[in-house]
């Protein structure tokens, strides 16, 4: 027989797909992995170089940005 809190979560699962949702397993990197911190600080870096490199790039934003204003 399952035990009390087993039933609260399969009834909790229920309502929910009652609610028209479904499960999904979602893998997302381990921030505990050793050089997850230095990977994050050098993927950082490309971006942060990249953008400076791309002069049309504050325009853009500048132009979404008043876009966003005029709504």
């Amino acid at each position: 027989m399952p035990s009390n809190t087993a039933l609260r979560v399969q009834k909790h699962r229920l309502a929910l797909r009652d609610a028209g949702l479904r499960p999904i397993q979602i893998w997302v990197p381990d921030t505990q992995a050793p050089g997850f911190f230095e990977e994050c600080r050098r993927q950082s870096a490309l971006v942060a170089t990249a953008d400076q490199a791309d002069t049309e790039l504050m325009s853009f934003i500048d132009d979404a940005l008043t876009d966003l204003d005029d709504a």
